[in-house]
C-alpha cells in the first residue's frame, strides 16, 4: 500500500513539474488580441510647453492653488516653490517635483496638477495645400481631417508623399502618409490621430 502511494505522489510531482516547465514556473499567459489593441492605442502622454495655463492645487491648503503661465523660458513659479522647470515634461512629472519641495513647508504634501488651457496644443501644415499655418488641437483630429482643415490640395501636390513630423522623446520622426492609398479604401490605419506639434508636410 505505500509503495503504491509513492507511486501516485511521484506522478503528480512529475506533471506537476512538466506544467510549472524546467524554470519550476508557470509559464506567462500570453497577452490577448484585446490586450495588445488596447496597449497599441494607448495615447502618448502630454507634454507641456511655453503658452499653456497650468492649475497647481494642494490638498488643504488654499493659499498655495493657483493657475500659472508657462513663460517662453518655459518655467513657472509655485509659491513656496519658486521657479520650476515645466516645458517638456509632463504633469506627473512636475508634480512629483512640487511635492517633493514642499515637504520642506508640509508635513505630507497632497499636489494635483492638470493643464487648464493647452495654448501650445497646436498642429502645423506646410507645403501644397490651400493654407498653411498652425492650427488649434481642440479634439481628435486624423491626418485626412487636418488636410480638410487646412483646405485640401493644390493643384501639383504629391498626395502619395506625405510626411508627419513627429518630436518623439526629443527626437524627430517622420511618418510617411499616402493619401491616394486612402482614397482607395486601402491602408487606412496610416489615418493616425495628430498629437500637438505635429507639423504634416505636403510636397
Amino acid at each position: 500500500m505505500k509503495s503504491l502511494v509513492r507511486v501516485v505522489s511521484c506522478a503528480v510531482s512529475l506533471c506537476v513539474s512538466a506544467l510549472l516547465g524546467e524554470a519550476g514556473q508557470a509559464p506567462s499567459p500570453s497577452p490577448s488580441p484585446a490586450t495588445q489593441e488596447a496597449a497599441a492605442a494607448e495615447p502618448s502622454p502630454y507634454y507641456i510647453a511655453p503658452g499653456d495655463v497650468l492649475r497647481v492645487a494642494v490638498w488643504k491648503e488654499p493659499e498655495l492653488t493657483t493657475e500659472v503661465f508657462v513663460r517662453l523660458d518655459g518655467r513657472i513659479t509655485v509659491p513656496l516653490v519658486g521657479d520650476v522647470k515645466a516645458a517638456g515634461r509632463t504633469t506627473e512629472e512636475l508634480s512629483s517635483e512640487i511635492r517633493t519641495k514642499l515637504r520642506a513647508f508640509l508635513e505630507v504634501p497632497q499636489v494635483t496638477l492638470t493643464v487648464s488651457q493647452a495654448i501650445s496644443a497646436r498642429f502645423y501644415v506646410v507645403g501644397q495645400v490651400t493654407t498653411s499655418g498652425a492650427f488649434p488641437l481642440s479634439s481628435r483630429i486624423t491626418v485626412a481631417q487636418a488636410l480638410a482643415i487646412a483646405g485640401g490640395f493644390r493643384e501639383f501636390a504629391k498626395r502619395d508623399r506625405i510626411v508627419v513630423v513627429r518630436e518623439v522623446h526629443g527626437e524627430r520622426k517622420a511618418i510617411p502618409f499616402n493619401f491616394r492609398d486612402l482614397e482607395a479604401g486601402i491602408n487606412l490605419e496610416q489615418n493616425i490621430a495628430l498629437e500637438a506639434g505635429d507639423t504634416i508636410i505636403v510636397p
